[in-house]
């Protein structure tokens, strides 16, 4: 990487966060790293030095956030790059999950990142440059059956990214949103996923959707360190994707959606184009 930036990264304490913390750190970059837990973040990083600042942030309070950022600038003189890569899954039906589960879901998953967003920006624009990196999911292109709630989550993230990048582009401000498949962490554990408290028997398709990624757990094709690697090449592009895939599970989940969505749109095209006025 040729010049040192500030990178602040949330759900720094696992995962591909980690990984991204890590391979920053070795290369020299600042990095501020939030996460719930602190002891658990500052044991995982061998030999931080001045260049590591670790931030215990609770992401759904306005008020942490702008603190933590502005502690951020404080020490480093600048932010550059935001990754929000804080988050977690939720599985079950829309009948099945309650009012709480959902919202709450919600509160992590996109208010958290539009929390951090809305923070950052000041910083951003006055620079007049920086890179705001949002991570969704391929459930927000292509979700699978029983994840209604986190897919709604995670397309949630890549609507607000697409008009963030036009809102933001006269500031020198780039925007990217990831969509990452399957990767070897511990997103399939309890630690990263909810599921389901009040299962309704009926929903049997739901629960072998369930098992099945269950089952992937420790076995995915993904490599998160390698995740991390594409995500900081592309801060280093001087034109860089507003669209992000990662891994070769995400690649061929969204052009099958693709494929469904041109069908469907052309099936219905004379109904569609149906609606309007009589000239």
């Amino acid at each position: 990487m040729d010049s040192q930036k500030t990178w602040f990264i949330t759900g720094a304490s696992k995962g591909l966060g980690l990984s991204l913390v890590k391979q920053l750190l070795n290369a020299g970059q600042n990095v501020a790293a939030t996460t719930r837990n602190i002891n658990e973040l500052t044991k995982s990083v061998d030999s931080p030095g001045a260049t590591f600042l670790p931030l215990s942030v609770d992401l759904t309070n306005e008020e942490s956030v702008a603190d933590a950022l502005k502690e951020t600038s404080a020490r480093f003189g600048s932010i550059d790059v935001v990754i929000n890569n804080a988050g977690y899954g939720i599985g079950g039906s829309i009948e099945e999950l309650t009012d709480e589960e959902t919202r709450l879901s919600f509160d992590v998953n996109v208010f958290a990142t539009l929390n951090v967003i809305r923070k950052a920006l000041p910083y951003l624009r006055k620079q007049k440059s920086g890179h705001i990196i949002n991570i969704s999911s391929i459930a927000g292109i292509a979700p699978g059956t029983g994840w209604s709630v986190y897919a709604a989550a995670k397309y949630a993230v890549i609507g607000l990214s697409e008009v963030l990048a036009d809102d933001v582009k006269s500031f020198g401000v780039k925007v990217t949103v990831v969509a990452p498949g399957a990767f070897r962490t511990s997103f399939l554990t309890p630690d990263s996923l909810v599921m389901t408290s009040n299962p309704i028997q009926e929903y049997q398709a739901v629960r072998d959707s369930h098992s099945r990624y269950l089952n992937m757990d420790g076995n995915q094709a993904g490599d998160p360190e390698k995740a991390a690697a594409a995500m900081i090449q592309i801060v280093a592009e001087e034109n860089p994707p507003l669209y992000l895939l990662l891994g070769k599970d995400a690649y061929e989940r969204a052009f099958k959606k693709m494929e469904v969505l041109t069908s469907e749109y052309e099936k219905w095209e004379n109904l569609t184009k149906s609606t309007g006025f009589d000239d």
